[in-house]
């Protein structure tokens, strides 16, 4: 009798402790403009504080890698690179900075080139196309494109080390730095024991564990048309969007997208809305500006064959009808019911 007593004291014990875990968790949203858009962090935390230091905490660390990685800023780590294109300088760079480098070349090479961080010349030039509202000249984009090529930008894994062979070649990572940022924010805030967090800023989203009770994390997927929108489910990985619903210039008929091709130096004129599920949203971000380069047909080739790549295009046809494709892992992905 006493022995069973103990036990139940014991159990009622461990039931009160255990209870005190089981705090609520509130949602806190927080956001800052970095990088030239709006970056936005939702976490769900039992502490208001801890959550509110913590998100300041990933965005300063945003605003690191932007400090590294600009292309506008002449001082940004990127830029001093850049300038010392064609001079026969090694230049030892910042792990950041390594790891997006290694990152696109990789990309660059499966790709062809169609991704392509040294095509900075070009972007450059299509960007103050835009601002003018005229195409530029082609023996202008043609000597644009002809300092770009991501074969002549080496890299030194032992050494942290960079090296640009031409000279009046630019970096550009507007297609990969904008997921890096995103998923350092998220690891940043999982260190500080907040693993149910979400991280999105302009299009790309990396989310963690789910809030409380929930499948995952509900992300909307806008379609190229004004109704098409659905809705999935997102939980430990990411999914970023490319397409040029908003940038773009139109110019005698012709619409030119935002996004260049490096292996032309032409603004892409077909319109395509891209999203792409990765597990991190740096490779999220660089296929999805991939594939809206090369299409629906080689863009799926991309993700085809990895059951953690999924991958949707769509995209107007001949007639101006909205036509969608998309591969296995996409079609399966958790939706959200209606």
């Amino acid at each position: 009798m006493i022995m069973n007593l103990y036990r139940y004291y014991l159990l009622l014990v461990l039931f009160c402790c255990t209870a005190v875990h089981f705090v609520a968790q509130e949602r806190y949203e927080f956001s800052r403009p970095l990088m030239g858009m709006a970056f936005r962090i939702v976490i769900y935390s039992e502490d208001a504080s801890v959550a509110k230091k913590a998100s300041e905490s990933a965005f300063d660390r945003v605003a690191v890698i932007n400090a590294i990685m600009s292309d506008y800023d002449p001082s940004s780590e990127l830029s001093k690179l850049s300038d010392l294109a064609g001079s026969g300088t090694a230049a030892r760079i910042s792990n950041d900075l390594f790891q997006v480098l290694q990152s696109g070349q990789i990309l660059a090479g499966k790709s062809n080139g169609a991704f392509d961080v040294t095509a900075g010349a070009v972007t450059r030039l299509w960007r103050r196309a835009r601002s003018l509202k005229r195409v530029p000249p082609e023996d202008v984009i043609n000597n644009a494109k002809n300092s770009s090529g991501f074969r002549h930008l080496k890299l030194n894994k032992s050494q942290k080390t960079a090296e640009l062979f031409k000279s009046g070649m630019r970096l550009d990572l507007g297609g990969i730095a904008k997921g890096y940022a995103l998923d350092e924010a998220l690891k940043l805030l999982r260190n500080n024991g907040l693993p149910r967090a979400l991280v999105s800023a302009g299009g790309d989203i990396v989310a963690g564990e789910p809030p409380v009770g929930k499948q995952g994390w509900k992300i909307a997927l806008l379609g190229l048309s004004d109704s098409k929108t659905e809705y999935i489910w997102l939980k430990d990985c990411a999914v970023a969007t490319s397409g040029d619903l908003f940038q773009f210039l139109e110019l005698e008929g012709k619409r030119y997208s935002h996004i260049i091709d490096p292996r032309t130096g032409m603004a892409i004129s077909e319109q395509r809305l891209v999203h792409v599920l990765a597990p991190n949203a740096m490779l999220a971000d660089s296929l999805a500006t991939t594939i809206s380069v090369i299409g629906q047909k080689k863009g799926l080739l991309l993700v085809a064959g990895d059951t953690r790549l999924g991958g949707r295009v769509a995209f107007r046809n001949k007639f101006g009808q909205v036509e969608e494709v998309s591969n296995q892992v996409f079609q399966t992905w958790p939706r959200v019911a209606e």
